[in-house]
């Protein structure tokens, strides 16, 4: 059954396929914050380490989050690696292993590029799709990876 929410089903294509890209990014950022706890090494290894599995297991919540947003919407929502690989705007490094401080700079990276495709998905559920829900739910999403990016600028400063 379709939802009657008061958004066209034009409209909720439009944003759960938003929110699918988001999904593939969490997924990507999820892989390479694990993969970094894995393979962190050195003086702060155990400080890192700890650091890596908090914010992996914040992932893993924000993905559950996003999933259910899909179907809320009435959506099939992605979940295959391949899927999530074909979708992400953040991409992984197969095969390479940096130092701590390399691990520390990809992951901001990757916060603070979806903290900016994050702002522009707001604007468009609200202008485009008029999906102030969804809107609302990626502005707690960003301010999440907000604070995520700024703990990880205070190692690299």
């Amino acid at each position: 059954m379709k939802p009657n929410i008061g958004i066209s089903e034009k409209d909720l294509k439009n944003t759960a396929t938003i929110l699918s890209v988001v999904l593939a990014n969490e997924m990507t950022l999820y892989v390479k914050t694990r993969k970094a706890h894995w393979n962190v090494t050195g003086e702060s290894f155990m400080e890192l380490h700890k650091l890596f599995e908090g914010q992996y297991k914040e992932l893993e919540e924000a993905i559950d989050q996003v999933a259910e947003r899909i179907g809320k919407l009435g959506h099939k929502t992605p979940g295959t690696m391949v899927e999530f690989s074909k979708l992400a705007t953040i991409k992984e490094h197969p095969g390479k292993h940096e130092s701590s401080k390399e691990m520390l700079k990809d992951l901001l990276k990757d916060h603070e590029t979806l903290i900016v495709e994050l702002r522009k998905s707001i604007d468009d559920c609200v202008n485009k799709h008029k999906d102030v829900g969804t809107a609302d739910f990626f502005t707690g999403l960003m301010e999440h990876h907000e604070t995520t990016a700024w703990i990880l600028r205070r190692y690299l400063n």
